[in-house]
């Protein structure tokens, strides 16, 4: 069982940064992959960024590419997603899910939301103009 909890969500002018964190609870943070999605106001959820169980790779959608940067600790069992050069157009409550079960997909894989066991509560990210 893995339990995810984000946080770093707030209201933030458009231009500034933030950080989101996912702590993520079980032993198997280290063997999983991660995603971040979002949920815009009136809009389907969609991928933001994906990290891969080893880290080494990680994906992101364009509309993010260049501004957001994802990583992970697993000395921490944590994974971030720092948000820069925000926008209004990036308010969103923001999701963290987890993949436990070590399959060795690409891209395709971790888009989608199936491949997801757990996910968190979200957190609010809301960008003023």
């Amino acid at each position: 069982q893995v339990q995810l909890v984000e946080s770093g969500g707030g209201l933030v002018q458009a231009g500034v940064s933030l950080r989101l964190s996912c702590a993520a609870s079980g032993r198997t943070f280290s063997s999983a992959g991660y995603g971040w999605y979002r949920q815009r106001p009136g809009k389907e959820r969609e991928s933001v960024a994906a990290i891969r169980r080893g880290g080494a790779y990680i994906y992101y959608a364009d509309s993010v590419k260049g501004r957001f940067i994802m990583s992970r600790d697993n000395a921490k069992n944590t994974v971030y997603l720092q948000m820069n050069s925000l926008s209004p157009e990036d308010t969103a409550v923001y999701y963290c899910a987890a993949d436990t079960d070590q399959y060795p997909g690409g891209r395709d894989y971790y888009w989608q939301g199936e491949t997801y066991d757990y996910w968190g509560q979200g957190t609010q990210v809301t960008v003023s103009s």
